[in-house]
């Protein structure tokens, strides 16, 4: 079993930027996948960046790509997501997610365990 806690959301101006942390409990924390998703209002949920268990590999999802940054401290049992640059577009809640996997999954139908979300709003 794994609990996982998000923190970090808040309320910032186009082109700030916010750093997403996801606490996780449990001693195989190294040995998840794990990733991050977000869901705007009336939209499905999507993949916005995904890492394997030992942060070698990563994803991002191209409306993200080369302003966001996932990485992991297995210290620290946290995943975090950098997010630079930050547009409205990017406003929703944001969820992070384990799964029982080596490499990164994209799909949320392969992640295992859920945090409870946060929320970001980013203004124009």
């Amino acid at each position: 079993q794994v609990q996982l806690v998000e923190s970090g959301g808040g309320l910032v101006q186009a082109g700030d930027s916010l750093r997403l942390s996801c606490a996780a409990s449990g001693r195989t924390f190294s040995s998840y996948a794990m990733g991050w998703f977000r869901q705007a209002p009336g939209k499905e949920r999507e993949s916005v960046a995904a890492i394997s268990f030992n942060g070698g590999r990563t994803y991002y999802a191209d409306s993200v790509k080369g302003r966001f940054t996932i990485s992991r401290d297995s210290t620290k049992n946290t995943v975090y997501l950098q997010m630079n640059s930050l547009k409205p577009e990017d406003t929703a809640v944001y969820y992070c997610a384990a799964a029982r996997s080596i490499d990164y999954r994209v799909h949320s139908r392969n992640y295992d365990y859920w945090g409870q979300g946060t929320q970001v709003t980013v203004s124009s």
